[in-house]
């Protein structure tokens, strides 16, 4: 199947990936073009700002999550519905799991989509200097790299250099001049708030008219057509053996959802009924509960404002309605939760205890997670990976469940009381699609003992 694609990479962080792939997006998305973005790794923002605030369809592609099967049906299942798709890289270019492997790195995803890639050089206090870095990021090892971006250069500087380039055989695409008023700061990516899309949306439309001017995007078009042809096939999952309600808390708390869970659970039998905790005065008529990440701490005011909501949910999960909790939806079950005005506020009280900010990165990376008991929500054996990212902390995380960092260091994290499986781990459904599964029969289970009373 023909899906033209290209990859935006980088040698490190820091070299303007971001900016350059939402300037390039919008610039798709001007010409009329339907467009999708995809993330190397587990970041949930730039997919989030990608699809709120530029409007393309956007979603992670996580080599350590998944296999290159299921990898390369994610990618082709939102591909297939679009124009060109932009994958944005992560860390450096072969920076993967650990210091001497590639696995889980853009080049790892980039080999195994056969994705073109287009290097960002960051060109800043450097000239002639950015060739030998080209040189050995196409020596290092066989790659897909077939053309060059130079990120904050002059024009005369690049139209030096671009002959150069060419015989080193990929396509100098173009510069990037210094835009230091339109730079995106990490504010904006995590924090999109209603009333500063429009502005965004403006930012992002000068940015790319500069790109269009300084960038030969017919080009980066072409490339991404001369991709190869992909195929997938849909991993298979198993149905429940019936069909159940799941509320799926969304709004400007609890944002840090995947929507490959969202479309595994809908695979698997489940309804998703989205729901506010900020705004709605009760849950919806639902047979589990999933709270996502997000930031609790930011709008703690608010969650303990609603206060129906709040013990609509504790006595839910006392009744037994299952529910998955993760990081910021994990705090917000909490008894108090610190906000960011550094004043306990009160939580649901589902799990006894406190959250504080320890003002740094804490149990920070991938991680593969497993029961410590067959009675909990899985109700035996099951291995899926997730992982953790967040300054707040819990002094009651639970042990239930067991993680290993791909270092090899165990630790126990998680509540999973048979109906509520919570914690800071943020989970990724399809590197284990059994997960989803055992978690809807359980819904299942209440529902039907739910019937039963009435």
């Amino acid at each position: 199947m023909s899906l033209p694609r290209f990859m935006i990479a980088a040698p490190a962080s820091g070299s303007g990936k971001t900016l350059v792939t939402c300037g390039i997006l919008q610039a798709l998305v001007c010409r009329g073009m339907r467009v999708a973005s995809f993330k190397c790794g587990p970041d949930y923002i730039d997919p989030m700002f990608h699809s709120r605030v530029i409007g393309a369809k956007s979603k992670n592609l996580d080599a350590f999550f998944v296999g290159e099967d299921t990898l390369r049906y994610l990618f082709g299942r939102t591909a297939e519905t679009c124009d060109i798709s932009v994958v944005e890289g992560v860390m450096g270019f072969y920076d993967g799991v650990s210091i001497l492997s590639s696995d889980a790195s853009s080049y790892d995803v980039s080999q195994k989509l056969d994705i073109p890639v287009i290097l960002l050089l960051n060109c800043r206090g450097t000239s002639l200097s950015v060739l030998p870095m080209l040189k050995g990021f196409l020596e290092f090892r066989p790659n897909n790299i077939k053309g060059v971006i130079f990120n904050n250069m002059s024009q005369r500087i690049y139209e030096t250099l671009a002959p150069a380039v060419r015989e080193m055989g990929v396509e100098p695409i173009g510069y990037v001049p210094k835009v230091s008023e339109l730079v995106l700061e990490s504010r904006h990516l995590g924090l999109v708030l209603p009333s500063e899309i429009e502005e965004l949306k403006d930012k992002l439309r000068r940015l790319a008219e500069i790109l269009e001017e300084t960038l030969d995007i017919n080009l980066l078009v072409r490339i991404a057509s001369e991709a190869p042809d992909l195929e997938y096939t849909a991993p298979e999952v198993r149905r429940i053996d019936g069909r159940v309600r799941i509320g799926l808390a969304d709004d400007e708390t609890f944002c840090f959802t995947y929507e490959d869970n969202v479309e595994l659970l809908e695979r698997c039998g489940a309804e998703i009924i989205r729901f506010s905790p900020m705004k709605d005065p009760r849950l919806p008529d639902v047979d589990g509960i999933v709270l996502s990440g997000g930031y609790p701490e930011l709008h703690s005011t608010v969650l303990e404002s609603n206060v129906s909501m709040l013990e609509d949910i504790k006595e839910s999960i006392a009744a037994g309605m299952p529910c998955i909790a993760e990081c910021g939806g994990f705090m917000y079950l909490h008894d108090r939760m610190e906000g960011s005005d550094k004043k306990m506020h009160r939580m649901c009280g589902a799990i006894p205890g406190e959250v504080r900010n320890t003002g740094k990165l804490t149990r920070f990376g991938y991680a593969t997670l497993s029961p410590l008991s067959h009675e909990g929500v899985m109700k035996g054996e099951l291995t899926i990976k997730g992982h953790e990212f967040h300054y707040w902390d819990s002094d009651n995380c639970g042990s239930d469940w067991k993680a290993v960092k791909t270092g090899g260091k165990e630790y126990t994290c998680m509540h999973d009381t048979g109906r509520m499986l919570a914690g800071y781990p943020h989970i990724y459904y399809y590197s284990n699609p059994e997960f989803a599964t055992r978690f809807l029969e359980r819904c299942l289970e209440y529902r039907r003992s739910k019937d039963r009373t009435c």
